[in-house]
């Protein structure tokens, strides 16, 4: 697993964790920013989580005051971790209804992207949509099944998760919309999601789990559910036998070059 620049700040015994004023101008830029380009792109779902979470807008929040909002709404919790969590810790916290919370904020320099999951993504990408029972289950069910799965099995299973939970579109009454945490923390990607640039394809998950990605890349290819209930539904199915489907078939040819060496 590749080392990260960034180090995750500890909480104190009361679970308190102190960043300083840099780091929270950086959360305030991002917000603010961050809420203006989403605002018409994002789905109702995901709004109505960033209403219940409140989140604060000049500082970083605290983990305990998420963790009211979403035990309250479905169960689930954040959970402090490092930078970077090997796959086995990531499916034994979504099995528990925890969902991994790296408490560091990136840098001025990192602004406008960053490869690793900090806590301005974690927060703001991902926690508005588990306040949604549909979305909870959905993600709760994909972390038991990964607790179970063998290397080989999680690859695909991986895939999955990056073309619903951090890269995925749905189709709403009011036009295309996003709720992939991924993109609605990216400023850039949010707006060409939805433009006439990519590729948009109806959701199947054996399709989606046999498409390459890159994670340093816009997407060429985004999936789009008919609706945010078709994850609940996902989550009634045998997933892992459509694993072994998308195993069998193999993957797609890229859609994209190869990395750079």
């Amino acid at each position: 697993m590749k080392a990260s620049q960034y180090v995750a700040r500890q909480p104190d015994a009361n679970g308190f964790i102190d960043y300083n004023e840099v780091e929270h101008r950086t959360w305030q830029t991002l917000i603010e920013r961050q809420l203006r380009v989403i605002e018409s792109r994002a789905c109702q779902e995901y709004l109505d989580g960033i209403d219940k979470l409140a989140l604060p807008r000049a500082r970083i929040p605290q983990l305990a005051d998420i963790n009211r909002v979403l035990q309250a709404s479905t169960g689930w919790q954040v959970a402090q971790v490092p930078a970077l969590i090997p796959f086995q810790r990531f499916f034994e916290l979504l099995a528990n209804k925890q969902f991994p919370v790296a408490t560091f904020i990136r840098t001025e320099a990192d602004l406008d992207y960053l490869q690793e999951p900090d806590i301005f993504h974690e927060i703001f990408g991902h926690c508005p949509l588990l306040t949604d029972p549909w979305f909870a289950e959905f993600t709760h069910t994909y972390g038991r099944l990964g607790l179970a799965a063998s290397p080989q099995e999680r690859v695909f299973l991986a895939r999955l998760y990056w073309m619903t939970i951090e890269f995925g579109l749905v189709d709403t009454p009011a036009g295309r919309r996003i709720y992939g945490g991924g993109i609605l923390s990216s400023p850039r990607e949010a707006v060409y999601c939805l433009s006439g640039e990519p590729e948009h394809q109806p959701f199947d998950p054996v399709e989606a789990m046999r498409t390459p990605y890159r994670i340093d890349i816009l997407q060429p290819l985004y999936f789009v559910l008919p609706d945010l209930q078709r994850l609940f539904a996902l989550a009634q199915q045998d997933i892992m036998s459509l694993v072994h489907e998308a195993m069998a078939l193999g993957l797609h040819a890229p859609k994209f070059p190869p990395k750079a060496a």
